[in-house]
Formats: structure tokens, C-alpha cells, sequence
């Protein structure tokens, strides 16, 4: 039996209309979305459906409606592949806390109102400061990094051979994408983003995350997770406190966590949630593993056929 682990989607990914589809044919993934406006008190269901999409993508609106979408992709498989089963679970970033939920550590309502917070301090930390991120694709690995230390910039995150995104302050992002492009990148891009995520200018944030853990409990996981901060599993839950205290600030190594999970046996990943950004990063990654995606009704028969032939 093949080995598996499932995969979930971060911030960024969100679309108007996500879940809708998968709500119209599951009355299961219809109460997970009338649980969620209950627990947060306001209607995320509706910003998820219809918008706008300047609403939707507020973080403490994204993060809490990207968690609860991939959730309701996950529980829309369970209910056309029971016989599914998995070994290990990871998230990037915003993911992790879905990978969380999934393995038993985080209640689906404190996950809920935990990322609706994370995601406020965030916005909040975007407002006090004039950060910026940016892509840089196909630059060795030490000449990127030699001009983050000369920009003053942080790496934000690893997510495939050849890409790379790097965060800092707006003028510092600017003068990046110069030395990198004058020495070697194929490409810079700067990214329409908040703010300077996965860096120095989220550090407010960070630590009134930290606070805020403080009162959540967290259970061990069932299942293997794997954290972005260290590409491998936590060796208890006061450690997985900390990883996700420290994963505001640091660097997402999603690479190096799939071939983590590579090593260890795992051959196919499944995605969940709107989008397929992680699809898209496995390919560059490793293209002899089996990718499948769950993100709307259409990639739900899809992956149920293969998983079902």
C-alpha cells in the first residue's frame, strides 16, 4: 500500500466561491460552514461564497476561511473515499494549523478562531510597517543569500528548487531585486502582497501569537507532521508551540520537508483546498511521486477515480 500524506493549502490561495460546490452536493461540508459562523460570530461563509474579493482577502478573513475550505475538501473525499487512509500531514505556513487540525492536535474550533487571530496580528503587523516580498527564480542558492545579507533582507520561503521568496522592507525588497537580477537570478518579481511575511517585520506579531497559544491545548498528533520551520517532526507539544510561534518569523522550508517526507517512504500527496499552488511546487520538486488535488467538486471526481480505479 502506497504510503501517503496529505498536504494543505496556505494563504494566498483563496478564491471567491471557495467550497461553494463541494457545499451544494455535501451536507456535511454545509454544517462544517454553518459550525465555523457560529464559532467566529459572523458569517465567513458568505465573504467565502460571495465576496468581495478585497474582503475575503483581509488575513483574519483568508486564513480562517482558507482553513475551514480545506477542511470541507478533506471531509468531501472522506465521504467518497472511505477507505482512504494517511500516515502523515503537512501545511504550508497557514496549512500547518489545517495539518494540525487534521491530526488530532488542534480542535477544529480553536484552529478557527486561533488563524482568525494569527491573522489580525499579521494584518496589524503589515500596517505598522512598509514590507514587501518577492520572487526570485533560478539563482544559486549562496549568491541569494549573500544578497539578503547585503540588501538586509530575509528569506522567506523555500518552496522549490529554482524559487525562492525573500521579505523585508519595501526599499530593501527593491534594492534585492536589483543586486539579484545584476547577478544571476533568471528572474526577480516582486509580489502584491500586505506585507513582509516570514521575516523580521513580523515579529509583533509573532509574539502576540505567542500569548495567545498560551491558552490553547494542543493534543499530540495522530499522525506524522511535519513543521516548516525544521522540515521534520516535533519531538512534543511544547515544541510544536514553539515551531509555530517561530514559523511567523522564519523561514517556510517546504522543499526540504517533501523530501522529507520522500525519504521516509511517501509516495503520494494529496492537496487540499482552493487552488493547487502545492501541486505546482511537487512537480519542480519531484515528478516521479503522485500528486492529487482536492479544491471543488471537479478535482474531488478526479482524485476519487484514481484513488478508486
Amino acid at each position: 500500500m502506497k504510503k501517503t500524506a496529505l498536504l494543505f493549502a496556505g494563504q494566498g490561495s483563496q478564491t471567491v466561491g471557495m467550497g461553494r460546490d463541494l457545499c451544494e452536493r455535501f451536507v456535511s461540508c454545509r454544517n462544517m460552514f454553518a459550525l465555523a459562523n457560529e464559532v467566529l460570530g459572523y458569517d465567513l461563509q458568505g465573504i467565502c461564497f460571495e465576496g468581495p474579493d478585497d474582503l475575503l482577502t483581509q488575513t483574519d478573513n483568508s486564513q480562517p476561511g482558507i482553513l475551514l475550505t480545506s477542511l470541507v475538501c478533506l471531509e468531501a473525499l472522506r465521504r467518497q473515499a472511505p477507505a482512504l487512509t494517511f500516515d502523515a500531514v503537512a501545511g504550508l505556513s497557514l496549512g500547518e494549523f489545517t495539518a494540525l487540525t487534521v491530526a488530532g492536535s488542534l480542535r477544529f474550533e480553536d484552529g478557527l478562531r486561533l488563524v482568525r487571530q494569527r491573522g489580525r496580528f499579521m494584518q496589524d503587523a503589515c500596517n505598522a510597517t512598509t514590507g514587501s516580498m518577492a520572487s526570485i527564480i533560478n539563482m544559486d542558492a549562496g549568491a541569494l543569500a549573500e544578497v539578503c545579507r547585503e540588501a538586509d533582507v530575509d528569506i522567506a520561503n523555500l518552496n522549490c528548487p529554482g524559487q525562492t521568496v525573500i521579505s523585508g522592507q519595501k526599499d530593501k525588497i527593491a534594492k534585492a531585486i536589483e543586486l539579484a537580477k545584476a547577478r544571476g537570478a533568471k528572474r526577480a518579481i516582486p509580489l502584491q502582497v500586505a506585507g513582509a511575511y516570514h521575516s523580521r517585520l513580523m515579529q509583533a506579531a509573532q509574539d502576540r501569537l505567542a500569548g495567545l497559544l498560551e491558552g490553547i491545548a494542543l493534543q499530540e498528533p495522530a499522525v506524522t507532521l511535519v513543521h516548516n520551520v525544521t522540515a521534520c517532526p516535533a519531538s512534543g507539544v511544547e515544541e510544536i508551540k514553539k515551531l509555530l510561534i517561530q514559523q511567523v518569523t522564519s523561514s517556510v522550508r517546504w522543499a526540504d520537508s517533501m523530501e522529507w517526507l520522500i525519504r521516509e517512504g511517501y509516495t503520494r500527496f494529496i492537496e487540499f483546498g482552493p487552488g493547487n499552488v502545492l501541486s505546482g511546487l511537487m512537480k519542480r520538486i519531484n515528478k516521479d511521486v503522485e500528486m492529487l488535488n482536492v479544491a471543488d467538486t471537479a478535482t474531488l471526481d478526479s482524485t476519487v477515480a484514481k484513488l478508486n480505479p
